[in-house]
């Protein structure tokens, strides 16, 4: 807590014929961020012929899991789909090798490939004929407003016939200039439709490039006529028959398709995930050095993980292998990827952290914090009792319903269910439990503040939290660069800013405590004294701008958490309203029938939960933004490398690996 997981450097070199088992096996620990080794001229490790068909099958079966999900009915969904996902069944797989599996998918593949490809082929032959009659049908409704049978439409031996429509205000140009073209030796048809207009050009063979030219010219977009004999409007019901015969076919052979999708979608999938993995590995080769007989890879391995790690590298080289773990150098401090370490009641807010961008590895993780201060602004803001149970119920549902995949939705619903318990608790303080109803129904709600009345209050407590919150800011950077050896930087740019709040706090409470003025001068001086003389030996002759800048810069982040009181008043604003609207149609009448009451009733229920997810979600943001933007500028890079272990996906698969074999 507070420092990222400490991290080691893992170096391994061992027997070429114990690489793929030896990847695999890291592959699925997914504990080790494998790193390309800094040497110059050394071989490199490429995909051979097993790894590079492993991501060509990944792509294949992706395209089939495609298709067969094409034909899969939909699934039910809903609320209760989204709050209870139905968790995936994992199948296992004995892993003989990247050859021996590769040869269990080629086999797989040709039995089913073939199946999925035929209906594939199938559906696309019929959808294409059933695209074709319903163009013919098109045509044949345009060509009925000629009442002239097909057969005469289509060219003959010395004739050629062009049937389209064009725009109307260009018919009579083109017409023109085609009887000018051909000398006359043209029979035009035309019959305007709207803003369009259906021309018939009758022309001898001879002049058929001509013709064709010039429509061309005018935008005639030509017509293919439909085979068959007899008028359009008589042709027409034979075609419709055509199509519902080919729409039946259509449905039987996708029948067909959901039956063998329903038979080999989740093997299907199972084998994609093989492959992916896969070709995942294979993407990392590259990071590997080679020589003849040997290979060799370096990475690092969180501290906690190394026993492991090296018992099962032993076990899979029967010891042919040299193994170093060191301490990472000076230089490498930097650069060291940083996996995050919390408590697991508090590890869900790391999200939140990684959100804005992980620490580096020689600062401070401000996650515990976060989980606190977050929370309580939240609540702050939100501060209604039946919110917050209402939020709390909602997360508790979600927490409970996606316990197994603790996927991000489990994630945020833990963010959340903190949220709502710090809502709650200043729900009561505030005396407020959807808005003022009780008070407006004569229910007396015992409150320490009422923000609609005390809201001068109210911001006082906000900005007397916000200077907290930032002392706590400047304080954590201070230690983080003393401890980093970085004094200067402490002295001239952290500590000048804890003077000056702490000045301010003894001003605020001078009145009271009878603290003496010498004193919080002194402090509040000596701190602009700091800031000053670290402006300069920064910035040189630009100090005074800067000094005039970065001052009022930080008074603009302390009034920034003045947002605490105007969310929390917005909040009891919009209950309020919500409340007097339902006062005022309460007591409405049409007759005998209390409708006041009914649509109340309505009212309060569906305001409340508009006003609940409105105000939840501007205290999601504004929360976020205190603590990105104010909190996180005071101390915190988020700078640092992200651990990205080498790490399978597994979803549907789980390997068995044997160690220890050859």
């Amino acid at each position: 807590m507070f420092r990222p997981e400490e991290m080691v450097k893992l170096e391994v070199v061992t027997l070429t014929r114990f690489r793929d088992t030896l990847l695999t096996f890291l592959h699925e620990k997914g504990t080790v961020h494998i790193e390309e080794i800094p040497i110059e001229d050394i071989q490199k490790e490429t995909p051979n012929e097993f790894y590079r068909k492993a991501t060509s099958y990944s792509i294949t079966i992706s395209r089939l899991v495609d298709t067969l999900r094409s034909y899969l009915p939909p699934r039910s969904g809903g609320i209760k789909e989204f709050i209870f996902p139905k968790g995936k069944e994992k199948r296992s797989y004995k892993y003989r090798g990247i050859e021996a599996l590769i040869k269990d998918v080629e086999s797989f593949l040709s039995q089913v490939e073939p199946k999925i490809r035929e209906i594939e082929s199938e559906v696309t032959r019929i959808s294409n004929e059933i695209s074709n009659i319903k163009s013919s049908i098109e045509v044949l409704e345009l060509l009925s407003a000629l009442n002239i049978e097909v057969e005469y439409l289509k060219p003959g031996n010395f004739l050629n016939i062009e049937v389209g429509i064009l725009e109307r205000e260009k018919a009579e140009k083109a017409i023109k200039e085609i009887t000018e073209a051909t000398s006359g030796k043209v029979y035009v048809l035309r019959k305007d439709l709207g803003a369009l207009s259906l021309l018939v050009v009758v022309t001898l063979k001879e002049d058929a490039g001509k013709i064709t030219s010039i429509l061309a010219k005018y935008g005639f977009e030509k017509v293919e006529i439909p085979g068959g004999k007899g008028f359009p409007k008589d042709l027409i019901p034979k075609y419709m028959d055509k199509l519902r015969e080919k729409e039946d076919e259509l449905e039987r052979v996708r029948a067909r398709g959901r039956e063998i999708a329903e038979k080999y979608y989740e093997e299907v999938l199972f084998y994609k995930e093989l492959m992916d993995n896969e070709r995942d590995k294979a993407n990392y080769l590259q990071y590997l050095v080679k020589t003849e007989m040997t290979f060799g890879l370096s990475g690092w391995v969180p501290k906690s993980k190394v026993d492991e790690i090296i018992e099962g590298i032993k076990k899979i080289t029967q010891g042919k292998v040299y193994i170093n773990i060191r301490e990472p150098t000076e230089k490498e401090i930097e650069n060291v990827p940083v996996k995050l370490r919390n408590p697991d009641f508090i590890s869900q807010f790391e999200m939140l952290t990684e959100m804005y961008g992980v620490p580096k590895y020689n600062e401070i993780d401000p996650t515990p914090i976060m989980a606190f201060t977050y929370s309580f602004f939240f609540g702050f803001m939100l501060t209604d009792f039946m919110y917050g149970l209402l939020l709390g119920v909602i997360s508790a549902l979600l927490v409970k319903g996606h316990s197994k995949l603790r996927d991000g939705t489990w994630r945020f619903a833990k963010i959340m269910l903190w949220a709502s318990a710090f809502t709650m608790i200043l729900g009561i303080a505030f005396g407020s439990y959807f808005g003022n109803a009780l008070d407006m129904i004569g229910i007396h709600v015992p409150r320490l503040m009422d923000s609609m009345k005390q809201a001068m209050d109210v911001l006082m407590i906000a900005l007397a939290i916000g200077l907290a919150h930032l002392f706590t800011g400047y304080l954590l950077g201070f230690i983080v660069r003393w401890k980093n050896g970085d004094k200067k930087g402490a002295v001239f740019e952290q500590l000048p800013w804890l003077l000056i709040i702490i000045g301010i706090t003894l001003y605020a409470l001078s009145s009271k405590l009878e603290i003496p003025e010498i004193a919080f001068k002194g402090v509040f001086g000596l701190g602009l004294v700091l800031f000053a003389i670290g402006e300069v030996m920064s910035n040189g002759v630009m100090a005074m701008l800067l000094i005039i800048s970065d001052f009022f810069g930080f008074v603009g982040n302390w009034l920034s958490y003045a947002r605490l009181m105007a969310l929390a008043l917005a909040t009891s604003g919009i209950a309020l309203v919500i409340n007097i609207m339902v006062q005022m149609i309460w007591g409405v009448k049409i007759g005998p029938v209390p409708l006041g009451i009914l649509i109340g009733i309505v009212v309060f229920i569906g305001g409340h939960i508009f006003s609940t997810a409105i105000n939840a979600l501007g205290a999601f943001v504004h929360a976020l933004r205190l603590h990105y933007v104010e909190f996180f500028g005071t101390f915190y890079s988020g700078e640092g490398r992200r651990f990205e272990p080498f790490a399978a996906k597994r979803e549907v698969s789980r390997l068995e690996i044997e160690i220890g074999g050859e």
